[in-house]
Order: structure tokens, then sequence, then C-alpha cells
């Protein structure tokens, strides 16, 4: 009998067991405490693509060696079926140096231009120790063709062990996408602890970054608060941002790191940096530089992308600052899509009855907020404890835009419509979404109640 009641405690436990590794606080990165696993090599690693002003033309590459590797190679030829590649062309890389907790390691960058427009190039970078894979990339094709494109929300925390299944589900949801939109705070950590975390978060992206071509907007978690807690307390620019990513160089002058802009098949891209406008006083400078980007725009679509929203949907972020200032210039231009992260929530909402602009904010990573009540009279839908990624497919007359849960449920969609005046319509698309979801926790597993998970 006692040996009957033994069996049914130890059942009880295991049964139990899931409940107790669920509800457990999870780390940020899955790198063992004092471990260099993400140190640099011989061997080139993160490697990430990029989009130049004009990325039917050319595209810039940037990756990482150890310190032993200066102004390595790229190598680019067009792509065949064949393994016996011919006509490649080789640049030399620029190099900067950058010491963290994982030691020395060199970032390289190649800026590649004089290419075909809508065609398969391959690349492959150089270390020490040996050449990169050779990775498959096409250019843009020229403006008034079909272009189909990635956005994500904030990945920040967890992203080999959460964020990665959201990367994969978006590629097999669109295979043919050739450029992707990150909305900022990439990763959580400041300066002198966050190199793993980029390591996490290029082996979240894989192939991503290197095969179709990456524009981050920068976060406030790519800066890092120098002097914190003191009246001396500021700002200031991650040194991980300015060498990890090949990014166009034609922004604000007084965001001239963090702010950029390109054109894609049709498309006008302008990618703000909301960090600077609200703590760095850049404000006036970025909308100052918006205005001249979007002035004469040719391209029938325009998208600005920034890490915070105009309109928040958690509570107590107004963004003053941003709506203020980079607001008005946004609706003079009648901007279609604004792209933002930041709150860890999903949101959508527009001006009014107008078909534009529509203001998106959504989360790719683990880290869930809560929406505040305005969000949830003013937006529609909405989202709480959702990993999301986000599919467009733009042609000059058309821009789908569509919301999928990290299982491949449709959540929102819409379409806009250019008339023969250029003017713009928008249909809802609500065949197909599921049902809204919101937190059925009461707190974290850290017990916090204003947010849903951590």
């Amino acid at each position: 009998m006692r040996r009957h009641s033994t069996r049914a405690f130890v059942a009880s436990l295991l049964l139990a067991l899931p409940l107790l590794v669920t509800a457990a606080v999870e780390p940020n990165t899955q790198v063992p405490a004092g471990s260099r696993h993400y140190a640099a090599s011989p061997l080139p690693d993160r490697i990430v693509a990029s989009p130049s002003a004009d990325p039917s033309h050319g595209f810039a590459v940037a990756w990482r060696t150890d310190g032993s590797v200066q102004a390595p190679l790229l190598e680019i030829a067009r792509a065949g079926d064949s393994p016996a590649i011919e006509g490649i062309r080789a640049l030399r890389a620029t190099t900067r140096a950058l010491q963290t907790e994982n030691g020395l390691s060199h970032h390289h960058r190649v800026d590649i231009d004089g290419l075909q427009p809508d065609t398969a190039y391959i690349y492959r970078v150089q270390g020490r120790a040996g050449w990169s894979a050779w990775n498959q990339l096409r250019t843009l094709a020229a403006a008034g063709q079909p272009l189909t494109l990635l956005y994500f929300g904030d990945t920040q925390n967890k992203n080999l062990s959460h964020v990665s299944r959201v990367i994969r589900a978006a590629q097999k949801a669109a295979p043919d996408a050739r450029l992707s939109l990150f909305a900022g705070d990439l990763v959580s950590g400041g300066d002198g602890v966050d190199d793993s975390e980029w390591g996490e978060w290029f082996a979240a992206t894989a192939w991503l970054a290197q095969e179709t071509l990456v524009a981050p907007a920068i976060g406030n978690h790519e800066y890092f608060e120098e002097f914190e807690d003191t009246p001396q307390e500021r700002r200031v620019l991650g040194r991980h941002w300015p060498v990890t990513f090949a990014l166009p160089g034609n922004g604000a002058a007084a965001a001239q790191q963090t702010s950029y802009w390109f054109d894609a098949q049709g498309v006008r891209v302008a990618v703000l940096d909301g960090t600077s406008a609200l703590d760095l006083g850049t404000a006036q400078a970025q909308a100052h530089w918006l205005d001249k980007v979007l002035s004469g725009n040719p391209q029938p679509w325009t998208i600005v992308m920034l890490h915070q929203p105009f309109y928040s949907p958690r509570e107590g972020r107004e963004n003053a600052a941003l709506r203020d200032v980079l607001l008005p210039v946004v609706r003079r231009h009648q901007v279609d899509l604004v792209l933002q992260g930041h709150d860890h929530t999903y949101g959508r909402r527009g001006e009014g009855q107008a078909a534009t602009p529509q203001y998106v904010v959504t989360v790719a990573g683990p880290k869930q907020y809560r929406l505040s009540d305005e969000a949830r009279r003013t937006m529609a839908p909405v989202a709480e404890d959702t990993q999301l990624f986000q599919v467009l497919r733009i042609d000059p007359q058309r821009l789908r835009y569509e919301a999928r849960t990290v299982t491949g449920q449709l959540y929102d969609a819409f379409e806009l419509h250019r008339d023969a005046s250029g003017g713009k319509q928008r249909t809802e698309l609500t065949e197909g979404r599921i049902t809204p979801r919101d937190c059925p926790r009461a707190q974290t597993a850290k017990g916090r109640a204003d947010r849903c998970w951590e």
C-alpha cells in the first residue's frame, strides 16, 4: 500500500513538472555564465547584407572575424547552375575594431555597386582561416515589379530560443521575400554585456540576414545609459550598431549613422532614429531631413519606420517630440505605412476615416507588455501575448499587408489600392483572421503585473 502511494506521489510530481518548468524564469541567452561561446574566430561570421540607396544596382555586406584579420576580401559573381563559378569580382573591405566581453573582434564592410537589377548573385567573405559559404542574393528589380518584404517588431530577448522560430515561420510564409525590415531593439543589453546577445540574434536570423537585404531601425536598447542615475546621465550610441550593419549612410546629419533611406521596387523607405529624436534633441533635424527625402518622391508607395510609436498602445508612453515634430511631416507627405515597435504588443490605427497613413506596432520577441485602455478604444485589431511577423506584397497599384502569428495564423490584413489619380483606398481583409488575443496571466514569472511575459 505504501509502495502504491509512493508511486502515485512520484507520478503526480512528474505530471506537475511541465507546469513548474513553464513557470520558471528563463535566462535571456543560452550562453552559460563565463562562457565566450560567441567570441570571434579567424573564420567569418555575423554576415549581413543591407540595401544601398538603390538596391537594384548594389548592396553592402558586413561581417566579423577576430583581430588577426585586417581588410579581407569579398568575392561576388553572377549566380549560375554550375559549381564552376566564373567572372568573380574581388572587393577589399574596410575594417573597424571592437572590444567586447568576448574579446577583440574586427568588423568588415564592403559596398558593392554596378550590379544588374533583378539578378541573382553569389558572394562570399574572407577570414584568415578560410571563406564563408557562397550566399545567394537577388538584387531588387526596377520600380513597377512586384515586391515581397518581411517586417519584424522588437526581437530583443531570448533571440535564439524564442525569436528563431518567428524568423523561420516568416521565411516559410514568404520564401520570395527580398527585403527584411526590423523595427529596433534587436538585442537587450548595453555596451560591455551584449556581444553574446548579438551572437544569438545572428544565430536566430541565420540565412535571412545573408540572403535578404536587412534594413533595421535603431531602438533604445541599441543605445546605453552613460553615468546612469547621476546628473550627467545621457544616452550614448552603442558601439555594436555602427559596425554590425552596412547601412547607406545618407541619413540626417544629426543622426548620420542611425537614419537612412532607400528605394525598393516602387517603395521609398525612410528609417528614423526615435531614441535620438526623443532623448538627444534631433527631432527637428530629422524632420527637416525626412521632409527633403519625401519631397518629390517619385515612388508610388512610402514607408516610414522607427522604433518608438507615434501612437503608443502601452500605458504612459506619449512620445511627444515624435508627435509634435515628426508626425506633421508624415501626414503632409501622405505616407502609406508607419512601421514601429517598442511597446511589445500589437496594435494598428489610422487617421480617422482616411485610408493612409496606417500606423502599426508589433512584436516578434517573447517580451510581452499589456495594452492600455486607450489602445483598445483607438486601435483595431490589438493583441497581447502574441509573437508575430508581417508580410507585405506590393505592386504599383496595390499594397497588401498581413500580420501572422508565429504559428502562421492570420491576425490582421488589409489592402491599399491606388486609383488612376493616385488616390488611396483601404480594404479591410477579415476572412480567415483568428479571434483577438489577450494576456491570460495575472502576472509574469517574476511577479510583474504590468507585463504578460518576460
